[in-house]
């Protein structure tokens, strides 16, 4: 699923190529994955773009007060389009969502693979008609997430597991398995430690440099090779059975009925293994 920094480095660069274009059209494929329809799609055409932005992992096209607003869920991936092909699929015989063209012949395509179908579209005059962007909690890169917010953050959320926190996007935005894995594994943190025993001070400046990090090591990649960025630098998400690189531990993993997460057991845990609770919803 793309998070924070690969939400972001896409945002930037559909920025670049979107602003100050037109609209022409935009082509829906799978139908089920728009979910606004007071406004069409109709609507975005003629409007010259104004803006891309982030939201925590919804993006943001602003055409004139219009607003394309997309959440890639765990599949789905958003494609530039150089000059926009020539045809369109027939609906459910490929991973096509959405294809956006524009003035120029140029224009991007919103897809997803897999069979199960998460991605979501809205076209609405107001972001917060979203109901996930009305209901985020602060952004972990913005002036407003301070020590003293998540401070209050990880006190609300009580004896919950501090996982579940930093992957809650009502509580923070943006982060989700991958990065909360490796924020953890950084601060040193068994991802089921209570929330309001950890030292808030400390998690959030471990939060800052993980994401920082992160930002700075997709700056510039293209939207092509983002995924590729994203693994080369997780040290434990997605590597359980291969050694830590801080500690030389075997990296860990328990699985959940819709997820997993990987620590280090030696870095996090003091060499303790986590029970595999398997059929567990906590991190749903």
């Amino acid at each position: 699923m793309p998070e924070l920094p690969e939400i972001e480095a896409i945002v930037q660069q559909l920025a670049a190529r979107t602003t100050g274009k037109v609209v022409v059209a935009g082509h829906l494929v799978a139908f089920s994955a728009l979910k606004t329809y007071a406004v069409g799609l109709e609507a975005l055409a003629g409007l010259e773009i104004s803006g891309v932005s982030r939201r925590g992992k919804f993006i943001d096209m602003d055409a004139q007060g219009v607003h394309l607003i997309f959440h890639l869920a765990r599949a789905g991936w958003v494609t530039w389009h150089p000059r926009v092909p020539a045809s369109l699929p027939r609906p459910g015989k490929s991973p096509l969502a959405l294809r956006v063209e524009l003035d120029d012949n140029s224009g991007f395509s919103l897809t997803e693979a897999g069979t199960q179908r998460h991605l979501s579209i809205y076209v609405v005059t107001s972001p917060d008609e979203v109901p996930g962007i009305a209901a985020l909690g602060p952004d972990p890169m913005s002036e407003d997430f301070t020590v003293e917010v998540l401070s209050g953050i990880l006190r609300d959320a009580g004896r919950g597991q501090v996982k579940g926190v930093l992957r809650d996007q009502k509580l923070i935005a943006g982060i989700g398995n991958a990065w909360s894995d490796e924020i953890l594994h950084t601060a040193q943190l068994s991802p089921f430690k209570p929330a309001n025993t950890v030292d808030a001070a400390e998690l959030h400046g471990h939060i800052r440099r993980v994401l920082s990090d992160a930002l700075e090591a997709v700056r510039g990649v293209d939207m092509a090779k983002l995924k590729d960025a994203k693994r080369s630098g997780l040290k434990v998400h997605g590597r359980a059975g291969e050694s830590c690189e801080v500690c030389g531990a075997t990296i860990a993993e328990v699985s959940f009925a819709d997820s997993s997460l990987q620590y280090c057991p030696g870095c996090q845990t003091g060499g303790k293994p986590l029970a595999d609770r398997r059929m567990s919803k906590l991190l749903k």
